[in-house]
């Protein structure tokens, strides 16, 4: 799959032995509770139990409730590759593969919102609701001029506030927000995207330049790994099994890199 040799690949990815698998349990489309136990299923975790399986080391999950704190924990060493949304913030500490699956971020807006398009959202005096240290956060951050953010710690807190505190604007994943639509009669998802969130899998990086270094010895291997399992899990349809056979709605599968 790539020029390393399986010892440095192994070596660098799973350097005692075993894969511990950071996961984002706020990311509800791609991760969930295992209804035996202590287990996850999902895209995710599927994906990660194949990657073990193809480097013949076991898989630990180690889950976080927000990605923030998972991004946190990138030096830590609780973690050797990890789930995540791919944005410039976090690729100054963590090393990403390209994209394996999309998932649409939008606005929902309340009943009677004179609201219409996105390009309407962004104006002085418009408060949006949206999950802290989310992607789509991290963008709506860098590319907002007008609008306000009002932060909430979790995804159904964002929800929460939105209602509670009658809020212009709802961001968020187009599958939650379809769901958050169905509780607000006379609410509307706006067409369109301001983003799609592409989810990647991280390894910590391993050069100064990153800024944030990285606790993995010959973390250049794993990286080049992990974007080459990426690419041949794509093309051969290995992801789109994975989204049909968890039942996953609204996203897609990414295009080739």
């Amino acid at each position: 799959m790539t020029s390393s040799s399986p010892a440095a690949v192994k070596a660098a990815l799973a350097p005692k032995g075993v894969l511990h698998v950071g996961l984002n349990l706020s990311n509800f489309l791609l991760i969930a509770p295992h209804p035996a136990g202590n287990d996850y299923r999902g895209v995710a975790p599927d994906l990660a139990r194949e990657l073990g399986q193809r480097l013949g080391v076991p898989v630990i999950f180690v889950p976080y409730d927000v990605p923030g704190k998972m991004a946190d924990a990138v030096d830590s060493g609780a973690w050797d590759i990890a789930f995540f949304a791919i944005e410039p913030l976090r690729a100054a500490v963590v090393d990403f593969s390209a994209a394996y699956l999309e998932i649409e971020s939008t606005y929902l807006v309340p009943a009677g919102s004179p609201l219409q398009t996105i390009a309407d959202v962004d104006q002085p005096g418009v408060r949006i609701s949206v999950m802290n240290r989310s992607a789509y956060e991290l963008y709506l951050t860098r590319h907002l001029q007008h609008a306000q953010l009002v932060h909430a710690p979790s995804i159904e807190a964002s929800f929460q506030q939105f209602v509670d505190q009658k809020l212009d604007v709802l961001s968020g994943l187009r599958p939650r927000l379809v769901m958050d639509a169905a509780k607000l009669p006379g609410s509307r998802i706006l067409d369109g995207r301001f983003t799609a969130v592409q989810q990647a899998i991280g390894t910590p990086r391993t050069d100064k330049s990153g800024a944030g270094g990285g606790s993995h010895a010959g973390g250049s291997a794993g990286a080049a790994y992990l974007r080459a399992f990426v690419e041949e899990a794509k093309a051969s349809g290995l992801v789109a099994a994975l989204i049909e056979r968890n039942g996953v709605k609204g996203v897609n599968v990414a295009p080739a890199a």
